[in-house]
């Protein structure tokens, strides 16, 4: 036999102060950030990978940082991936990144001074400027944008290795000769910075890449990808920054 038992007003009262405290705390979880609950860390020497929707992984989930990872584990390296985004498949084991896509340059700049104090990266992995060249966005500009970000960057970070690439080949050939003078001119920025003792590096990553290698024509497919976690992890395992 079930006894119901009636509501009385400070019953009737408690129930609305319990819905409005209920609210009140989903509220407040929503405000957390996804990213931060999810944060992978294993102790091991702090890589951020950083850029847009490349690094991010548009296409292939995980992009290049899925075999980067897997190289690393092979070389029994421990490597922790920062950032404050996270996705990719399972057999990536760390998914922070700071991949951003459809990001620009001048974007990336307006955040990273706050991404990099947070995450305090020993190694900086930064493919950025192909949203600049696809959007048409001054163009002319970008060179410049790009040795603020960096200059930005080495100050957030000064132990940190920074390995800046120019970025990899369109399949249109009007995009390929539009990034022409900036991928020319991501040496030259390296270089005045590396002349201030600065720790940048320059890594070719055009030239790893072929037309054959892109999914879209400018994203590259699961093969392209694996390209460049090769080119960035063939200059990591041999450099003083291990």
């Amino acid at each position: 036999m079930r006894i119901s038992h009636p509501a009385g007003p400070a019953a009737r009262r408690f129930r609305p102060a319990l819905v409005c405290a209920m609210a009140v705390v989903a509220f407040v979880l929503a405000l957390v950030s996804p990213s931060s609950a999810m944060a992978e860390s294993n102790g091991g020497l702090r890589i951020m990978p950083l850029g847009d929707s490349i690094t991010d992984g548009f296409n292939v989930p995980g992009g290049y940082r899925v075999r980067l990872w897997q190289r690393a584990a092979a070389d029994q390296r421990v490597d922790d991936f920062v950032g404050s985004q996270f996705n990719g498949p399972a057999e990536l084991g760390d998914h922070d990144h700071e991949g951003h896509s459809g990001w620009r340059i001048e974007q990336i700049d307006a955040q990273v001074t706050g991404w990099v104090q947070a995450t305090d990266p020993r190694t900086v992995l930064l493919h950025i400027g192909t949203n600049d060249i696809s959007q048409n966005y001054d163009v002319a500009g970008a060179p410049g944008r790009l040795s603020t970000l960096i200059g930005h960057i080495t100050t957030a970070a000064p132990n940190a290795d920074v390995f800046v690439t120019n970025i990899i080949p369109f399949g249109d050939a009007t995009l390929e000769e539009r990034a022409r003078p900036y991928n020319a001119a991501v040496p030259g920025v390296v270089d005045q910075w590396a002349e201030q003792g600065r720790k940048v590096h320059f890594i070719d990553m055009h030239s790893a890449l072929g037309a054959g290698d892109l999914a879209d024509g400018v994203h590259p497919n699961a093969g392209g990808y694996a390209k460049m976690a090769d080119r960035w992890y063939e200059t990591l395992r041999t450099g003083p920054w291990i």
